[in-house]
C-alpha cells in the first residue's frame, strides 16, 4: 500500500534556493535568509528576493546549473555546505558578514 506520507526530502534542513541569472550569474542561498539583511563593520549583505530568490532546487540539479556559471554568490550554511562539497570553493573563500557565511566564486 502506497501512502501519501512518504519519507519528506530533506526533512530538518534548510532548504537552497538556486536563481539563475543571465550571463552566467548564478545565486545561491539558504531559503530562510530570504529578505534578510546581515551587517558587519562597513559591510553590509542584503538577501533581497529579487536578486536571491529562485526555485527550491534539488542537489542534483543545483550542480547541473553549476557547471554554465561565471559567476556564484553563495550564502547560507547549507549553499556553502554543498559548495564545498562539491568543491566549488575552498574553506579560505568564504567570509562571514554578521555571522552568515558567504562566498563568491569568478570562472574566467
Amino acid at each position: 500500500m502506497h501512502s501519501m506520507w512518504g519519507k519528506i526530502p530533506n526533512k530538518g534542513k534548510n532548504m537552497i534556493q538556486l536563481k539563475i541569472h543571465s550571463e552566467g550569474v548564478i545565486s545561491l542561498c539558504d531559503s530562510d535568509l530570504i529578505g534578510k539583511t546581515f551587517e558587519e563593520g562597513d559591510l553590509q549583505l542584503e538577501m533581497s528576493e529579487r536578486f536571491y530568490k529562485g526555485e527550491e532546487a534539488a542537489r542534483e540539479e543545483i550542480v547541473e546549473a553549476l557547471k554554465n556559471a561565471k559567476t556564484i554568490n553563495i550564502v547560507g550554511e547549507e549553499s556553502i555546505k554543498l559548495a564545498l562539497e562539491e568543491k566549488m570553493i575552498t574553506k579560505d573563500a568564504i567570509r562571514k558578514i554578521g555571522g552568515t557565511p558567504h562566498a563568491q566564486v569568478f570562472f574566467m
